[in-house]
């Protein structure tokens, strides 16, 4: 069985955004890009609300040719270019999702029950970005197998928090990591049912 897989940046004081939704008020470092790749080289599915896949699509493509960029983040936009990605929203058209590697269109109602069949399949891990709202909802429904947070050497005192549900059941800590020139620290938990 295939796991699914949060990967999130959150702050010190367990901010998910900024004051104003401002993804960019989280303490990114050096350590976020190398981690996002290590996790994007292990998976085949990339599950994200509109919102990620939109704002993801608008930034990741241009940045595999751009010279400027550091390598690995070059690597990650080949890989999210071609990974498979499934995007959770109700209005977005599947038409509207083209453009940017193998894309499909699941409607909300739906969303449940595809994520358990993608787990069910065969395959590497699926990965969800962002997507805060899809992945909070698909952690009170028992979906979600881990929860992979690099914790920021940030305080951003409003914003989103990350959790808004409790998961279904206790969190087992399976691993802690820091990375050189980094001042994130990597928390993987596994989601106990």
């Amino acid at each position: 069985m295939r796991k699914l897989i949060v990967c999130n940046l959150i702050s010190l004081d367990g901010f998910y955004s900024g004051p104003g939704g401002n993804i960019m008020a989280m303490p990114f470092d050096n350590g976020f890009s190398d981690y996002n790749a290590e996790r994007l080289r292990a998976a085949d599915t990339l599950l994200l609300g509109r919102n990620s896949f939109e704002m993801f699509r608008s930034y990741w493509p241009a940045i595999a040719e751009d010279v400027s960029q550091p390598a690995v983040e070059r690597e990650i936009s080949r890989l999210n270019t071609a990974i498979e990605k499934v995007v959770v929203s109700n209005g977005l058209q599947p038409n509207e999702a083209e453009g940017w590697g193998p894309t499909r269109v699941v409607r909300r109602a739906s969303a449940h029950a595809e994520v358990a069949a993608l787990k069910c399949g065969s395959g590497r891990d699926i990965l969800i970005f962002g997507s805060h709202l899809l992945w909070n909802d698909l952690l009170a429904a028992g979906l979600v197998d881990e929860l992979h947070f690099m914790i920021g050497a940030g305080v951003v005192g409003e914003g989103v928090r990350a959790f808004e549900t409790r998961p279904p059941g206790p969190l087992r800590l399976l691993d802690t990591r820091t990375f050189e020139g980094s001042s994130l620290l990597l928390v993987q938990y596994s989601v106990e049912r």
